[in-house]
């Protein structure tokens, strides 16, 4: 999740002890999953399902499929000849990708690892191993070696076989960047670019656009009314550096402008006025620890956020939630959806509470349309 210019925050908790093998599957509900998921609690994976296979490729989104959630999280970048591709960082990372070849002989770009997807070609970005490296901090994900970054109709075209009945909701966001402007594509880019590709999809109807630079959500609204906006933020993107000028992040928005006592609610007054129905905020602070039992920790999302929100009717969807203490909390206090790296184990959790979770896909089902859809350099 997080905005381009920031590292992972200390919310991204391993679950640890919870996990016994690399990726639990829970007990199927349904064979396949025929009606429609919006009755269900809104788990969302995060990047497909980060925890469990390598993030934003279509492995990931495969296992989160099986895994059980409502909604897969993803994000888009756009390269230079303006393929839109799923992607969270503005860069290739070495961390998560692997050069093979160059397109062309002698290419002066290559090696491409290190490049920025925007000065990039997708016949480039197409020669990338990004299916091999496990991260660090994800120690249980599955691994799917020389896997190939997808455009956003790869997936759409995956989801058609592996969801035929177009159940499953999508969360995308635009991956740019109003800071650092030349590291990423324009806002008009990404709206037109994106918002084409969404009306003609089956899944039309199920997506919802999010985004840390809410100038897209403003262009988006402008651009297609239909299509629900879900405003990314957490606490780097409320003011400038100083922590006291206008954020370039919020479409010259301030959240004190906004008649209301705390930081949380003014942010909801804020999103409700660029025409947004979900806030989508950071779980904590950042820097805050990590667990509601540790010293330090300092809830973002607040209680009277979540009730200010719906008291205006828009809905509340926090990330990226990996501690079941925090998911305590949070759903305690009323939030509409949680989005984690591990959808498993928020699941197994919303059936010892008996809140009525999404029934996870049949993984045969699902691992044949991987088989054949998932590129692999």
């Amino acid at each position: 999740m997080l905005p381009l210019a920031y590292g992972s925050a200390s919310v991204l908790l391993l679950f640890g002890a919870l996990i016994s093998t690399a990726v639990a599957v829970p007990t199927p509900l349904v064979a396949d999953v025929d009606a429609a998921l919006s009755k269900y609690y809104d788990i969302q994976g995060h990047r497909g399902s980060r925890g469990h296979a390598v993030e934003s490729t279509l492995p990931s989104f495969a296992w989160g499929l099986i895994s059980g959630v409502r909604t897969l999280e993803m994000d888009n970048g756009i390269t230079k000849d303006g393929a839109v591709i799923v992607w969270h960082d503005e860069d290739i990372s070495s961390t998560k990708c692997q050069d093979t070849k160059p397109v062309t002989p002698k290419d002066p770009l290559f090696p491409y690892v290190g490049k920025f997807v925007a000065n990039l070609t997708l016949a480039q970005i197409k020669t990338l191993d990004c299916g091999s490296r496990r991260l660090d901090g994800f120690p249980l994900q599955l691994s799917y070696p020389g896997t190939r970054i997808s455009t956003l109709n790869e997936l759409f075209s995956f989801l058609d076989c592996a969801d035929p009945n177009h159940a499953i909701e999508l969360n995308i966001e635009s991956k740019i960047n109003p800071v650092q402007i030349n590291q990423t594509r324009s806002v008009d880019t990404f709206v037109t670019s994106q918002q084409k590709l969404f009306s003609k999809s089956a899944y039309y109807d199920k997506i919802t656009y999010q985004s840390f630079d809410w100038r897209t959500l403003v262009a988006m609204k402008k651009l297609d009314k239909k299509i629900k906006l879900s405003a990314l933020v957490d606490s780097t993107t409320l003011y400038g550096d100083d922590g006291k000028s206008t954020s370039l992040w919020l479409a010259g928005l301030r959240p004190d402008s906004f008649p209301a006592p705390t930081v949380g609610e003014q942010l909801v007054l804020a999103a409700n006025s660029i025409g947004a129905s979900i806030i989508s905020p950071a779980a904590l602070y950042e820097g805050s620890a990590a667990l509601p039992t540790l010293p330090g920790y300092k809830p973002f999302t607040t209680k009277a956020m979540v009730d200010q929100a719906h008291k205006i009717g828009i809905s509340v969807k926090p990330w990226t939630i990996n501690a079941l203490s925090v998911v305590d909390q949070l759903v305690g206090w009323g939030v509409d959806g949680i989005i984690t790296d591990y959808p498993t184990e928020v699941a197994r959790w919303g059936q010892q509470k008996n809140l009525a979770v999404p029934p996870p896909y049949a993984a045969d089902k699902i691992l044949k349309c991987l088989a054949k859809f998932n590129q692999v350099s």
